[in-house]
């Protein structure tokens, strides 16, 4: 009897301590319950920019498939998206909603540099998770400056000295032009590529022009650039905005060594609109495998994303970089939260993004790994270039690294 007794109570005890392990395993931030993980992001839904609203839409999508499939670690995730009007005021307001009435775990994948720079200060304070943003400003690869915060994009420093180096290469000569938005966005394409061509700048770039988003037109910026005598136009303008670029070259009968930043050079927004024979011979560098290229049509990867925008995101345009973008965001910010196990806590959150290792996804163009270290967030610092042959963008060399010279 003492025995059985005694065996029934260890057995009891075994149970408290069990359950009480498994309790003090599981560590959660705000948002995070049993069953949920809620996320929040700002997206342009309205205003100039609304162009790139898909990645808001597409991730929603491809969180709506996980779901649907039970989740992460058995946790649905919940993705509440705010229209931002990419208004950086209006972005704060809505981040400050999400944080602080919503009391979302993390804010993920909010486009652009503007709004994003914004919020940067409120989240960085609150120590919120501020990831994979869709922005290249250097300042998200600095851990110094905005430790809770990281993109998930090219960033300007590194693509603009591809740009540079890749035309001190080919046209050593060439008398520059420079295009770019009166921002954070443009005036980080513009000292970056300032920056790369190093003392060769004063002499090469001779005109730099300006715009305000809210600009009807930029014919102006393009006389004055064509005016100038610039043989070679590099065009960091937001989407909208380069095409007006691109096809008012065209009108002027204007046709400059014209280099594109990869942030503008959609088939759907940016090339279409211009005019596919006034796009033709414009370069670019590019760091995913690009939708609508044959090279792609028979990789096994390129189908499942075909596969999942038909059944999950039916109208948007899978053909675009811009989509694929958002899928493969959607999948790292997976890969963050599966690494967390059920410490969901904002600390481990920022240390599973920041210590990712070469990892290689899905529609990453072959060879370039994503690689986060607690002292530098640059993600990732080779593209390869490509040409627009008046149907499609066509790829061409190697890999290029921002250290080194593009090959022809």
């Amino acid at each position: 009897m003492h025995t059985r007794k005694y065996m029934l109570a260890a057995a009891a005890l075994a149970l408290v301590a069990a359950t009480q392990q498994a309790s003090a395993q599981k560590n959660y931030g705000p948002g995070v319950t049993d069953s949920e993980i809620k996320l929040g992001q700002t997206q342009p839904y309205s205003g100039p920019a609304s162009a790139y609203s898909v990645m808001g839409r597409v991730e929603m999508a491809y969180f709506n498939r996980l779901n649907a499939e039970g989740g992460v670690n058995g946790r649905k995730i919940k993705l509440i998206s705010l229209d931002d009007g990419f208004s950086p005021p209006k972005a704060v307001e809505m981040t400050r909603q999400l944080v602080e009435s919503e009391k979302v775990l993390a804010l993920f994948g909010a486009l652009g540099t503007p709004p994003s720079v914004a919020v940067a200060k409120y989240v960085n304070e609150r120590k919120v998770p501020h990831l994979l943003i869709a922005s290249g400003a250097p300042r998200w690869g600095d851990p110094k400056q905005n430790p809770w915060s990281t993109a998930f994009y090219v960033l300007q420093n590194v693509e603009a000295r591809i740009y540079a180096r890749y035309i001190l290469q080919t046209k050593p000569d060439a008398r520059i032009g420079v295009l770019y938005p009166n921002d954070d966005f443009g005036k980080g394409y513009l000292h970056a590529f300032r920056a790369a061509l190093g003392d060769k700048a004063r002499a090469m770039i001779v005109k730099e022009s300006s715009y305000d988003l809210t600009d009807p037109t930029i014919d102006s910026q393009m006389i004055e650039l064509k005016n100038s005598g610039a043989d070679t136009l590099f065009n960091a303008a937001t989407a909208k905005f380069a095409a007006q670029a691109i096809r008012k070259a065209a009108d002027l009968g204007w046709k400059p060594f014209h280099v594109l930043i990869a942030a503008s050079s959609s088939m759907a927004y940016v090339m279409k609109p211009a005019g596919l024979e006034n796009s033709k011979d414009i370069i670019t560098s590019q760091f995913l495998k690009m939708p609508d290229d044959p090279e792609w049509t028979d990789d096994p990867q390129m189908k499942a994303y075909y596969a999942f925008m038909k059944q999950w995101a039916p109208n948007e345009v899978a053909s675009d970089a811009t989509p694929a973008l958002a899928y493969m965001t959607a999948q790292l910010m997976v890969t963050i939260l599966r690494n967390c196990g059920d410490d969901l806590s904002r600390e481990n959150v920022m240390k599973q993004a920041t210590t990712l290792k070469d990892m290689e996804l899905p529609l990453m163009t072959p060879g370039i790994k994503v690689s986060y270290t607690t002292d530098d967030y640059t993600p990732f610092r080779h593209a390869r270039m490509a040409r627009f042959d008046g149907a499609r963008w066509v790829g061409f060399g190697g890999l290029v690294s921002s250290e080194g010279s593009p090959t022809n």
